[in-house]
């Protein structure tokens, strides 16, 4: 079995831009959140499968840290489009801490509920092209990276 166009649409829309998903659950849906909050973009070294949580094969760069991304649609939130698959992109670039020492080849990206510690990983993704992080490299996911609902 597999999900249709729509639900994958509306599924991503109210993960990603905190809009309310009609009829499913009760008589008004599942309501987004009054305050949208974020969600937590991190990099992995390796793809953290479909076990794993924000910290499986996670960045160890010194200076590494999660960045947030609004739950909004538009700038510094995230765009839904497509049908089958359906797709959440960035709007915007967005840069992670510099490297400060160490070095990592990052592979993959994750989508996540905390901003730090085990959190629950929603969403994940290779990177392409991987990135290579050094000292002083500022590693990024650009507009382009998108979450792939299919």
């Amino acid at each position: 079995m597999s999900a249709t166009n729509s639900f994958e649409s509306s599924i991503l829309q109210l993960v990603f831009n905190n809009t309310n998903f009609a009829n499913i659950g009760d008589a008004t849906g599942l309501r987004g959140s009054s305050a949208a909050g974020v969600l937590y973009l991190s990099l992995h070294t390796a793809d953290p499968g479909e076990t794993g949580n924000q910290t499986t094969s996670e960045a160890t760069y010194t200076g590494y840290n999660r960045t947030s991304v609004l739950r909004q649609t538009g700038v510094g939130g995230w765009t839904i489009s497509g049908t089958a698959p359906t797709q959440a992109a960035l709007t915007t670039a967005t840069a992670f801490p510099t490297c400060n020492g160490g070095t990592n080849t990052i592979t993959h990206f994750g989508v996540g509920t905390a901003s730090s510690g085990a959190g629950v990983l929603l969403f994940k993704g290779a990177v392409s092209p991987n990135i290579s992080v050094i000292t002083g490299v500022i590693p990024q996911l650009t507009s382009n990276t998108v979450v792939t609902c299919d």
